[in-house]
């Protein structure tokens, strides 16, 4: 029997800043397929929905670094060091604008090697916007695909 497949990506948004939330949801409508989008407003409200839906996450996790409560690397940290979450896809996506681009980098290696799946700077622009997101949940899908 062949495993029925859902189309709809399930998108997890954890991020603080309600224009930013608002902007994701209204990207997401421009995106041609079918997403599902659940938000939590902060670490502490995203670890403990992690906690209560550890058996049923979504397809990708979109983490604001900069949240109150727990900040994204504390939550990256904690969503990779559990058995139930570890595998789940996080695409570190924030404001934060670097000092120089070294600090940047670095940063970025540090998520990387923490276990995070990519790192986007969200971009003031909301057609580039769009496009990024677009962009990270197609490479989402296709490896959903080669993993069915």
């Amino acid at each position: 029997m062949k495993k029925k497949v859902n189309l709809a990506l399930n998108i997890l948004l954890s991020d603080d800043d309600k224009d930013d939330r608002f902007f994701f949801n209204h990207a997401l409508d421009k995106i041609p397929f079918e997403t599902i989008l659940t938000v939590v407003n902060d670490g502490e409200q995203l670890m403990s929905y992690l906690k209560a839906y550890s058996d049923e996450l979504p397809d990708v996790l979109f983490l604001d670094l900069n949240m109150p409560r727990k900040n994204g690397f504390e939550c990256l940290y904690e969503i990779k060091h559990n058995k139930k979450l570890k595998e789940l896809p996080v695409i570190m996506f924030s404001t934060s604008y670097p000092f120089d681009s070294g600090y940047e980098k670095a940063m970025i290696k540090n998520l990387l090697k923490i276990g995070a799946f990519d790192y986007i700077r969200k971009p003031g622009d909301f057609d580039e916007m769009t496009k990024i997101i677009l962009d990270s949940l197609l490479t989402i899908q296709k490896n959903i695909i080669k993993k069915l």
